[in-house]
């Protein structure tokens, strides 16, 4: 007798980072953002053309599905608006009539958006009685737990709010998650966080990766008095908000105009000048978060006594303060969710149906695969080559690894795109834009003409797993950039464009079982010229989602100064492209 396989759809949307998720018999199959169909950075709509497609590439059929989940509880945060504003009434009336149209009409019945969009996928299955909600911070709690290495492990969920939640402690064993304690809205790492990125001119919600790459720049001398002033943090790591500083719980704004007599500065406005004090401001917010985050860390490890933790939730991704928890020897191992935001809630809510709802067991994955979207043929590649007009040349793998090796050590930056494209915020070898770590000033002018964003902002690199040790102060392997790593006093002047001011890179280690593909690569640069390292960025320009078919590869090569182009085992030179569409494609990305 054929036994069915269990197949679950998980769905975040509505908010940011809108995805779907496909798990069959517990194992995560396939995941997406829409933004990578749709093209519309941070893209919240209802995830339809990453549904089709992950259906599509188990080739399933929708009817196939047996449980759909959402990644939160859309009723019970419309019940947390409606108690904020009696809480702080009347402050705030203007932002609730502003939000509450669209919530009455949008977001309060959800589930019939939901079950609407579903039928229009098909019409002929009972999407009622399929339909299930998580929990926010469960679902990211599960999206951390279930996939990390660990039988047992503590479970620490920081993002800005779920429904209620903001921080919660939980302990995963085999297949359960217990919830331990939670902090409540409106106190909350990820809103402090998003509040002061606001105030420093940057947009909530993306920008919180600028000012961490700016914290290097500026000196802490505000941390003490965040701690001290805009927040009561106890010795366990709970804390409340002094709210008189901070108005996202009543107006459309974050930062409360309190907020510029405590800086002595007014807000920054956006693409405004960066001066010391904002420099300062960001050392100081990443100071003060990662005090914030060892406390509550000493008290997990006190409280459970698990030698493992797991990291889910926006905050997870501030790769510099992942490392102070490390380095601070409170567990034996972290493992931070790559897709740790709310398109990872996709995941987490699938596995949290299949393993708690379900009660299903769990088999341990000892290397997580962050690959899980699409992929294309060479037949496909070159079809789309074609249609955009493109000149390319067909190599074999071997000769393509020769060549791309030494046109790097030449100085040219690369475009990459190979395989199955990476689910989460960071390219790890198949979206990815490399180049030569060792020569001075590529990063400004990577910057400024490639990626069109800020000068300060760092490039993080790709290094042989095995040579780690020679080039890092790094013990442990970091194969999702989920750390930072301090270069050695020798090593930092050979590598000038991934080293950051403060002499750290956002490592991604990289070994053969990893990603073969690409681990060929490093060692063919390293045979070369003795470095192990490539810069690694994503695949993509400032304000655009990382590239994922080979026409927008193209339309991204052919609009930046990336110099040459290989997409599977095709090899483009921008010189070699027809005069008429290097006019056309001109830095079509570049801002106004």
């Amino acid at each position: 007798m054929v036994v069915k396989p269990v197949i679950v759809l998980g769905i975040s949307a509505f908010y940011h980072d809108s995805a779907a998720a496909l798990i069959i018999d517990g194992v995560v199959v396939a995941a997406v953002q829409e933004e990578r169909f749709s093209r519309l950075k941070h893209d919240d709509s209802f995830p339809s053309l990453s549904i089709r497609w992950v259906i599509e590439h188990a080739k399933l059929d929708i009817r196939d599905i047996d449980y759909v989940v959402f990644y939160e509880k859309p009723f019970v945060r419309f019940e947390r608006l409606l108690e904020t504003y009696f809480a702080y009434a009347p402050l705030g009336f203007m932002s609730f009539r502003h939000s509450i149209p669209r919530w009455l009409k949008d977001k309060l019945f959800q589930k019939g958006q939901i079950i609407k969009q579903l039928s229009s996928l098909s019409n002929d299955v009972d999407w009622v009685d399929k339909l299930l909600f998580s929990d926010h911070h469960l679902s990211h709690s599960a999206s951390a737990f279930y996939p990390s290495p660990f039988k047992e492990a503590a479970i620490l969920t920081v993002d800005g709010v779920g429904e209620w939640a903001t921080t919660s402690i939980s302990v995963g064993k085999d297949n359960q998650i217990e919830l331990l304690e939670e902090l409540h809205f409106p106190h909350s790492i990820g809103l402090l966080y998003s509040s002061i990125t606001s105030f420093l001119g940057f947009k909530v919600n993306s920008g919180e990766y600028k000012v961490m790459g700016l914290a290097p720049y500026g000196k802490p001398i505000y941390a003490e008095k965040i701690l001290n002033e805009l927040l009561d943090l106890k010795a366990d790591g709970s804390f409340r908000l002094n709210m008189s500083y901070f108005s996202f719980a009543t107006d459309v704004k974050m930062a409360a105009d309190k907020m510029a007599a405590f800086f002595g500065v007014a807000p920054r406005l956006p693409e405004g000048a960066l001066t010391q004090v904002h420099k300062d401001i960001a050392a100081s917010l990443q100071v003060a978060t990662q005090e914030i985050l060892l406390k509550i860390c000493r008290h997990i490890a006190q409280k459970t006594g698990a030698k493992h933790l797991c990291l889910a939730g926006g905050v997870a991704l501030n790769c510099v303060a992942n490392e102070k928890l490390r380095q601070a020897n409170l567990f034996e191992s972290i493992w931070v969710q790559p897709a740790a935001g709310d398109a990872g809630g996709a995941v987490g809510a699938a596995l949290a149906v299949y393993h708690l709802y379900l009660n299903q067991p769990r088999t341990i994955n000892n290397k997580y695969c962050t690959n899980l979207g699409p992929e294309y043929s060479g037949r496909e590649i070159e079809h789309e080559l074609v249609k955009c007009g493109a000149t390319y040349e067909l190599i074999e793998t071997p000769d393509l690894l020769d060549l791309v090796a030494s046109l790097l050590s030449e100085g040219k930056v690369v475009g990459w795109m190979q395989g199955r494209a990476e689910f989460g915020p960071r390219a790890l070898g198949n979206r990815s834009i490399l180049a030569d770590p060792r020569v001075k000033d590529l990063q400004l002018s990577l910057n400024l003409k490639i990626k069109f964003r800020e000068s300060f902002r760092p490039f993080a690199p790709s290094v042989l797993e095995e040579k780690t040790n020679d080039w890092f102060d790094n013990t442990s392997p970091s194969t999702y950039m989920g750390f930072v790593a301090q270069a050695h006093d020798v090593v930092r002047q050979q590598i000038p464009a991934v080293i950051h001011l403060d002499g750290t890179a956002r490592l991604q280690t990289v070994s053969a079982e990893d990603n073969l593909l690409y681990h060929e690569l490093l060692t063919k640069f390293d045979k070369l010229t003795g470095c192990p390292l490539l810069v690694n960025t994503s695949f993509n320009v400032r304000g655009e989602p990382m590239v994922l078919s080979p026409k927008h590869a193209f339309e991204c090569f052919m609009g930046t100064d990336i110099d040459v182009l290989v997409v599977g085992n095709f090899i483009l030179f921008k010189e070699q492209q027809l005069p008429m569409l290097r006019r056309e494609y001109a830095h079509q990305f570049a801002p106004d």
